[in-house]
């Protein structure tokens, strides 16, 4: 069985999906089952909105091959608007997914809630790291004599990824018992919290081995690669309750709802680092991709015993996802314009 992912990849730095699927392509590489020409693979993995017309086409010119959708967001939750790129999603995935990956329960149960329709097969996959570049080699040893290191990453500054929880600790924290690092892009400049900016993948890692606790505060955020990515490295984490992150974090750290809570929480964190160090989750992009590959496998048997028929860009389908498109494009220009 040949896969092909057919999604624009970005090299350097770049979003949790991109992050992802890059190793998984790696994994299936290793595999040796990875085709880079669509149209001699098995079977298509595409992801959520993005590049939704190139794979609206490719369906109409390879009809017979099942197209695997993992799907991300909702992007109305995780960015606070874009509803119509939610419409989008549902609209592709009802006229050409064979298969339905999500994310995690809460992207699933929200997905439905919003209006996805259900599709035959379906799944739940968690995202996995590139376990070559984050994992617990050369982690620093935790030291409660000396100032707690804390780590957050974000690839965006949209405020919905947690910053004014982030601005409340960087007024708050005793600075004389922690210290602060933040990774990516912010909205707002701190007064303790260290801000390095962007950096690539190795540096990032280096990063947070050298840290103790990791903190998200994302809102609605279906799988943070950056949680995932943290876990992996050894970092017991504090992470706002919200979308994915709890099914994520499981006994390997603690939650909060409010910005008052998180000072308590850390402490707590901090009393029984060895406990939540121990109970930290796993994730494997190895059992990731397997996961992926008995997922296709499932609706590939029921393709060769008759059970299910691929499906096929109707005229309706296809028209109401391009008017959506355009509609989002439209939309997108205006605000840009005004």
């Amino acid at each position: 069985m040949k896969i092909n992912i057919y999604f624009p990849m970005k090299e350097g730095p770049w979003g949790g999906g991109n992050q992802f699927l890059k190793a998984l392509k790696l994994q299936l590489e290793k595999m040796g089952i990875y085709e880079e020409n669509p149209k001699k693979s098995d079977a298509i993995i595409f992801n959520s909105f993005e590049n939704s017309q190139e794979v609206l086409g490719l369906k109409r010119d390879i009809p017979k091959i099942p197209f695997i959708h993992r799907v991300d967001g909702p992007i109305s939750l995780v960015r606070g608007q874009d509803k119509i790129l939610d419409r989008l999603i549902f609209s592709i995935n009802h006229s050409i997914a064979d298969g339905t990956i999500f994310q995690s329960k809460w992207c699933k149960d929200q997905s439905f809630l919003l209006g996805m329709k259900k599709n035959k097969f379906e799944t739940i996959i968690y995202n996995a790291p590139d376990e070559s570049i984050f994992n617990e080699i050369g982690k620093s040893e935790f030291n409660p004599t000396k100032k707690i290191k804390l780590i957050s990453v974000s690839w965006s500054n949209n405020w919905n990824k947690g910053f004014n929880f982030y601005q409340f600790l960087d007024k708050n924290l005793d600075w004389n018992r922690y210290e602060m690092t933040f990774i990516g892009r912010s909205p707002l400049k701190f007064d303790n919290i260290k801000m390095l900016g962007i950096l690539n993948s190795r540096d990032i890692a280096k990063q947070l081995k050298q840290s103790d606790i990791f903190i998200t505060a994302s809102k609605d955020e279906p799988c943070s690669n950056a949680l995932i990515e943290a876990l992996s490295c050894g970092l017991p984490s504090l992470a706002l309750s919200s979308g994915g992150s709890p099914e994520l974090i499981e006994m390997g750290g603690e939650l909060f709802l409010k910005e008052e809570e998180m000072i308590d929480k850390l402490d707590i964190l901090v009393k029984n680092y060895s406990k939540y160090k121990n109970n930290l989750p796993k994730f494997s992009i190895e059992q990731a991709t397997q996961k992926y590959l008995n997922f296709i496998q499932l609706i590939k048997e029921g393709l060769s015993d008759g059970s299910y028929s691929v499906k096929r860009v109707g005229l309706d389908g296809f028209i109401r996802s391009k008017f959506i498109f355009v509609l989002w494009f439209i939309k997108r220009i205006l605000n840009k314009l005004f």
